[in-house]
């Protein structure tokens, strides 16, 4: 019988309902999961205390991680780095305060690279230590994939849900941009930032979803998609396996009924590709001014390096490249106007080695910038006996049907 801590929150609400699981005890199995794993996992910046009460609501008393660049009322927020350190809002994020009153319980705050960026904190991945969870939403990726939590929040500039599921085995959805309200989250980048959401299938994904957006997500798709096969702009940076993974998916997929069409992007698509650093670190500069002004030796010298260059970006370089967004996202809806979904890769292949660096977003930078929503299912495993993930993405807006054919795509391979 399979452990409460490893049940899907989808299950876990259905065996409450049910009477064959309490709340209560779900809890507790979750916080004895996390006294076995966490010393070397490392997932928290900070726990909760005592279990609060459970508030009726549809996430029913569920555990839920925050990732610690959203606000929380009784819990620090310190954003990774140590300029925040000891940090305490006075109120929650939107995402936090909608969790709570919908019945969800924060369970504690989730390890963040250094303010969502590259600097990566100590988290390891649940399915070996000497290899990294991706970032930045390091903690709640492997969170969930450990046991810790069934559900938890991400945020996203350039792959920081869709890799981290990847390389945790576990699935991770980023909305179209905006659908979630960003209230209480320390932005970085205004064109880019978007909270996403962490479970252990897309039915996870899309309970919790569709719970912060007061719509109903929960449909699986009943009739076969129109499936884009795209190996993206990073298609020379992908492993043999990763590539033999998206091949065999879009042969089973067109053997259960998909119609399967490969897909060349055009140049207005790859052109916002080549253009997101620019953008990120532009806006990213802004953001930090504050920081950087009073603070700069407490920032990373990678993040520092990063935004050294930006500061040599004119004001119309800028606007420029979030013109060259607009072209691309226009592009882009018209490319799928015959398609439903587009497959791609969610990482270049397994979490890579070593904890000093969280992995590269070659795989999910443009589909963020992009604005569509994006979701990374768990899909075979590599060489290495590590996670490898699949990538679905939709046009902007597209978020209940894209979670509708991502629960049709999970049957049929299986997961």
């Amino acid at each position: 019988m399979t452990h409460p801590a490893d049940l899907s929150a989808t299950e876990a609400l259905r065996r409450i309902a049910a009477g064959q699981l309490t709340a209560d005890a779900l809890w507790e199995a979750c916080q004895a999961r996390i006294a076995e794993r966490e010393p070397v996992v490392r997932a928290f910046t900070i726990r909760a205390g005592a279990a609060p009460a459970v508030v009726a609501g549809p996430l029913g008393g569920l555990p839920v991680g925050v990732k610690d660049v959203l606000d929380t009322a009784d819990l620090a927020s310190e954003y990774g780095s140590p300029i925040w350190a000891g940090h305490q809002p006075r109120a929650d994020a939107f995402a936090v305060s909608r969790t709570r009153s919908a019945g969800g319980r924060v369970i504690g705050k989730t390890v963040t690279t250094e303010f969502a960026t590259r600097q990566p904190g100590p988290t390891t991945n649940p399915h070996d230590a000497r290899r990294t969870p991706g970032g930045s939403s390091s903690g709640s990726a492997a969170g969930v994939a450990a046991g810790f939590f069934p559900l938890a929040f991400g945020t996203q500039t350039a792959g920081s849900v869709l890799r981290p599921a990847a390389y945790c085995g576990i699935a991770g959805f980023k909305p179209s941009h905006g659908l979630i309200h960003r209230a209480g989250m320390k932005v970085m980048s205004e064109s880019l930032d978007t909270i996403g959401v962490f479970g252990r299938g897309a039915a996870d994904c899309a309970l919790f979803a569709g719970v912060l957006t007061n719509q109903d997500f929960s449909a699986i798709a009943e009739t076969a998609p129109r499936v884009a096969l795209c190996f993206g702009p990073a298609e020379d940076r992908l492993s043999p396996e990763t590539r033999a993974l998206l091949e065999d998916t879009a042969a089973r997929l067109s053997a259960a009924g998909a119609r399967v069409t490969a897909l060349a992007l055009p140049e207005a698509v790859h052109a916002v590709h080549e253009i997101h650093a620019t953008v990120m670190h532009g806006e990213t500069l802004q953001a930090l001014a504050w920081e950087r002004a009073h603070h700069r030796d407490r920032i990373s010298e990678v993040l520092n390096e990063r935004l050294d260059w930006a500061e040599t970006m004119s004001a119309a370089t800028l606007a420029q490249s979030r013109a060259t967004f607009a072209t691309g996202r226009a592009a882009f809806a018209a490319l799928m106007a015959d398609h439903d979904i587009l497959l791609t890769a969610s990482a270049p292949g397994e979490a890579p080695e070593g904890l000093h660096s969280t992995g590269e977003p070659a795989c999910n930078a443009l589909w963020t910038a992009l604005h569509g929503p994006c979701i990374s299912l768990d899909a075979g495993r590599g060489p290495a006996g590590m996670p490898l993930g699949i990538q679905l993405v939709a046009p902007f807006g597209q978020d209940a049907a894209l979670l509708g054919w991502a629960q049709w795509v999970e049957r049929v391979i299986g997961k």
